[in-house]
């Protein structure tokens, strides 16, 4: 076995700036990255489709997956703070082509899920704009705008990043909180038999409910990737990768139900229904609401964009540490203190793709749904490494004890269970091409780690330490 990388110290802090975001700005980085809001708006009425009446119980379901995987990345977080996010901890403990998947694939993912959610920006974007004024703008242009805005953010200060983003979470999930109050104040209080009862759900529709589900949660441990710029981060990275797996959760399993319920009193169907807010707007009584909350997702969308550009250019710049990519990301903005062109090239790669599609005419909810899946590979196969290496880590650190594997093996089983629901059965049109995409990506990019450690080790043959007399 190859020896893993050594463990970072906790004091480094790879020239950002240290311990400048309090625990509700670093609890933002997470929250964003997520982008809340638009799993009521877009991926609630998807889980719907397969699920049906048992979409609440998908969400029940996917919070506990991602509670578990909560719960070992925090155990992690309690010990190293770093940049490198998941990255850091697999190299603490498993062999370096393993941890180098583990950090490629942990790149893409949250490259592609800012992919995804500039798709859905133009989306939300030409909606309020056609409602407005009858026209659209250019899709590609409007993808180009919010990306270079999130760069420009990221590139000058992470401290206007994160309050930028926690304000914009706050507002646009208040207005959902309302409208779901609402439909829940004007039904009773009484459960949704249908619900209760799971009427009309199947298993292999829970089950590829579940799947389309975790999408919901992806990003949840970003905060992590803070961990040189969080204030006292061995306390409040865990504590804010744990409380953004519940607070979502609970989040997203009133709106799955609160959403189901919504369509059951008006007797349409959630999964097949364009502009699902502003129906759940009007029954809750207040329509104005429904335009509220596409504003909502807009701007949701804008802050999950500078999150996860925030996020992957910290990943990238421990990569560069490490040798994993071109030492030239290792830099930081001397006078910023944030890793400056880090964040430009991580931007230009989010929006690139988006661009192309949205050229080619693609539909912003298109997009959103297909770089957002290429994205959970990536997290996913992350997440899964660094729960099986766990155990070993509790070891080095003396913090094992009996029955502590079980908990990461059921995070890693949860994970492996929603790989296989992403791979079979087989997705249909540009779903059944992105396990190969991931596949190509991470052959790439363990391609490059093999050359720079071949070179390197050519490099420590051609000049040997000179031996001692």
């Amino acid at each position: 076995m190859q020896p893993t990388a050594p463990e970072p110290s906790q004091s480094a802090d790879y020239g950002l700036r240290r311990g400048i975001l309090s625990p509700m700005e670093t609890l933002a980085q997470s929250v964003s990255t997520m982008a809340p809001t638009t799993t009521p708006a877009a991926t609630i009425p998807l889980v719907c489709a397969l699920a049906g009446s048992g979409t609440w119980l998908a969400y029940v379901l996917a919070t506990a997956a991602i509670f578990l995987v909560g719960l070992c990345i925090a155990r992690y977080a309690r010990h190293s703070a770093s940049p490198g996010s998941l990255y850091t901890y697999a190299s603490m403990t498993l062999p370096r082509w393993l941890s180098a998947t583990v950090a490629w694939s942990l790149l893409l993912a949250y490259v592609a899920t800012g992919s995804s959610v500039i798709g859905g920006f133009y989306y939300y974007a030409n909606l309020l704009i056609h409602d407005a004024t009858g026209h659209v703008f250019s899709a590609a242009l409007l993808s180009l705008l919010v990306t270079g805005v999130s760069i420009w953010i990221a590139y000058r200060d992470v401290k206007i990043s994160a309050r930028l983003m926690l304000w914009i979470e706050a507002a646009s999930v208040s207005v959902i909180v309302i409208v779901v109050g609402l439909v829940l104040f004007h039904h009773g209080w009484h459960l949704d038999g249908d619900e209760l009862h799971l009427h009309g759900m199947t298993g292999s529709g829970l089950r590829l409910g579940l799947v389309l589900a975790l999408f919901s949660f992806v990003g949840f441990e970003s905060a992590t990737t803070l961990g040189a710029e969080a204030r006292n981060p061995l306390k409040t990275i865990p504590r804010a990768v744990i409380q953004s797996a519940v607070l979502a959760g609970a989040f997203f399993t009133v709106c799955a139900y609160t959403e189901v319920l919504g369509f059951h009193i008006v007797g349409q169907d959630l999964g097949t229904t364009p502009d699902q807010m502003h129906v759940l707007a009007r029954v809750g009584g207040v329509p104005v609401l429904g335009i509220l909350i596409d504003i909502g997702a807009l701007v949701s969308m804008f802050a999950g964009t500078l999150a996860c550009i925030t996020a992957a250019a910290r990943v990238l710049l421990r990569m560069a540490h490490d040798g994993l990519a071109h030492e030239s990301f290792a830099a930081t903005h001397t006078r910023n203190h944030t890793p400056s062109r880090a964040v430009v090239i991580t931007g230009i790669a989010a929006v690139l793709p988006v661009a192309v599609l949205a050229y080619r005419g693609a539909s912003g909810l298109d997009v959103y749904g297909w770089l957002g899946s290429l994205a959970t590979y990536g997290f996913i196969v992350a997440y899964a490494l660094v729960c099986v290496a766990l155990p070993r880590y509790l070891r080095q650190h003396d913090a094992f004890k009996r029955g502590a594997q079980i908990i990461p093996w059921l995070a890693a089983a949860a994970m492996l269970l929603a790989l296989v629901g992403n791979l079979y059965p087989v997705p249909e049109g540009p779903y059944g091409k992105l396990p190969y995409i991931y596949l190509a990506y991470l052959v790439a990019g363990l391609g490059w780690f093999v050359v720079r450690a071949r070179s390197k080790r050519t490099a420590l043959a051609g000049n040997p330490e000179p031996s001692e007399p």
